[in-house]
């Protein structure tokens, strides 16, 4: 199989704190709006060298939804950044009337998002924001695997006409796709070709899913690993074309077994080509306090979790 090397472990915010960076040199029309939270979400840099066109508007995320609405009218590009619950779940209301229906050019830009959050606990750590995003009629939902992906996605999302969500976390992951990939959205990446099973993976799981993929080597297991970045629009010609050649499918992701890519995922089988599938994701609750680590070994969001469900589905062929 082919390998891929951590380059030297980041955090996804800053990928997209980078991002912002390039893009506020690049592209006058982008601005940018935080609720109260700079250092998190890494707008320092933007602030700094574009501080007309920096919005701090407090802890009031939902007056954030809606200057930014407004701003799209004068022809602005602009980005939102706030906590994933935050950005999601407090301002529901806001995003579905004031930016989805109305079709407007915002960037809503989510960090912290899952349970990777960690020590915050389950009151700060949304599961259901891809759910919830994924279903409002033209939203693009992206979910990121690393820095480099984070910030070739906020770079993508200026050029992109429409609402779109933006999801990324907070803790130190492996940064492994080549920084000069181009972000193609609604494009799945290939990251390993295997004729037993397809693990369609997300996130921060993605590191996780190529882990797996060499152990199931190990085993004589051949993993085909596909890297869903953009989980609406989704890739449904590069799920069907792998699920049709290893006949079964894992779904891997750090959120709500229900409502999130796994379920976008069994929609595309179940219309198409029924395959076994087995779903790597938070078993309908909400989370808890402790490491990152802590929280993907409990709630079985590992590469040890990955080889298990693949060893599963194989069986159901």
């Amino acid at each position: 199989m082919k390998k891929y090397t951590n380059t030297g472990s980041k955090d996804t915010r800053s990928g997209f704190g980078a991002g912002m960076t390039e893009l506020g040199q690049k592209n006058e029309n982008v601005v940018a709006l935080c609720a109260d939270l700079i250092g998190s979400l890494k707008f320092d840099d933007f602030k700094k060298n574009h501080p007309e066109r920096f919005f701090q508007v407090g802890i009031a995320e939902a007056n954030m939804i809606g200057i930014a609405a407004g701003l799209t009218i004068g022809g602005k590009i602009p980005f939102t950044g706030t906590f994933a619950n935050f950005s999601t779940g407090r301002v529901y209301d806001q995003i579905r009337q004031s930016v989805a229906y109305s079709d407007k050019n915002v960037k809503i830009c989510a960090s912290h998002a899952g349970l990777t959050l960690g020590e915050d606990g389950a009151t700060h750590q949304i599961l259901e924001d891809i759910g919830l995003m994924k279903m409002l009629p033209g939203m693009t939902v992206i979910n990121t695997c690393d820095y480099n992906q984070t910030k070739a996605a906020t770079i993508a999302l200026a050029e992109h006409h429409g609402p779109a969500y933006l999801r990324f976390g907070r803790p130190v992951v492996p940064n492994f796709t080549p920084a000069d990939e181009p972000f193609i959205i609604g494009k799945a990446i290939m990251l390993n070709e295997g004729t037993d099973v397809t693990i369609i993976a997300t996130g921060h799981l993605v590191w996780e899913a190529l882990i797996a993929a060499e152990a199931l080597e190990a085993k004589g297991i051949s993993a085909e690993v596909i890297n869903i970045h953009t989980i609406k629009p989704l890739d449904d010609e590069a799920i069907l074309k792998s699920v049709a050649k290893t006949g079964c499918v894992v779904t891997a992701e750090e959120h709500n077994i229900l409502g999130g890519l796994g379920e976008s995922v069994a929609r595309v089988l179940a219309l198409n080509t029924p395959a076994p599938q087995e779903f790597v994701a938070v078993n309908d609750s909400f989370g808890e306090s402790g490491t990152p680590e802590q929280l993907m070994e409990k709630y079985k969001l590992n590469h040890q979790a990955i080889t298990e469900a693949a060893e599963r589905v194989i069986k159901r062929k």
